[in-house]
């Protein structure tokens, strides 16, 4: 990380975007457990947060005064999503696993070195898995989905993303990097991730990369559920998943040429993984 001078416009930027990452698990939230996970100061904190309250990216509760993102963000978040949204794309794959297993199934894309959930179609089995949702983030490999977008990223990539993750484990104890490249390496060769016991007790996940026509991983599905439904059913959960993510892929590869043709910019052939129907 480039260090800036304590008072410069960079770092400010920095701080303010780091609250707004710590702020995006949902819910509202105190100004001390704001500043902790932002790892800044309260007076430093209530300071950015003030400012974004007066403009609108985050919203105070008059009576608890607590946090809460604001309603700028949605008008930017919609405004991003306009040029491209991969949840609609993937959001019938959600269904159709649900309905196949009544277990929770996710939808992740990477985000520098964390995995953010983006989509949850939760489970109608009596147990569920529900410590993820919308707007959660998680350093990559913490969790089944940010496994499979570790375990599928190019090798220098995943070298480089490695090292930087092994300072960031601290929440996830039993998480290490050994653990992390044994993982990886089992699940190249399966072709899905099985990570169970490692986030939270007796719970676990099983998921597939979503990826482009270059092979990089764009997105991840995962199925999240009690330890007893992955081992009892991990074939069929690994075969429905693979089927969910090629269509996903098929879809995600048209939705990049319309945008590209609508952008006007110049469309690479079409890749044999394209043709699948």
């Amino acid at each position: 990380m480039v260090n800036h001078p304590p008072g410069s416009s960079t770092s400010t930027v920095e701080r303010a975007m780091r609250v707004l990452r710590v702020m995006s698990e949902g819910g509202n939230a105190r100004l001390t457990d704001i500043a902790a996970a932002a790892d800044l100061d309260k007076a430093t904190a209530l300071r950015l947060l003030e400012v974004m309250v007066r403009d609108g990216f985050v919203a105070r509760d008059a009576h608890s005064k607590q946090f809460s993102l604001g309603p700028e963000l949605m008008v930017l978040g919609a405004a991003a999503l306009r040029r491209f949204d991969p949840r609609p794309l993937a959001r019938p794959s959600l269904l159709r696993l649900v309905g196949q297993f009544e277990d929770s199934v996710v939808l992740s894309i990477p985000s520098g070195v964390e995995s953010l959930c983006i989509d949850v179609e939760e489970g109608t089995y009596p147990i569920r898995a529900n410590y993820l949702r919308v707007g959660s983030r998680r350093p990559l490999g913490a969790g089944a989905g940010s496994l499979a977008l570790l375990a599928w990223m190019p090798e220098a990539e995943r070298e480089a993303a490695l090292e930087i993750l092994a300072s960031q484990m601290s929440r996830y104890p039993r998480i290490t990097p050994a653990l992390l490249r044994e993982r990886i390496a089992d699940a190249r060769e399966r072709g899905h991730v099985v990570l169970l016991d490692v986030v939270v007790e007796r719970m676990g996940g099983i998921s597939v990369p979503v990826l482009d026509p270059e092979g990089h991983p764009v997105a991840a599905l995962s199925i999240a559920a009690l330890n007893d439904r992955i081992l009892g059913r991990e074939a069929a959960m690994a075969q429905a998943l693979m089927h969910e993510s090629t269509v996903c892929q098929v879809r995600w590869a048209e939705a990049v040429r319309t945008s590209r043709r609508q952008a006007g910019t110049p469309t690479p052939p079409r890749t044999t993984l394209e043709t699948l129907r």
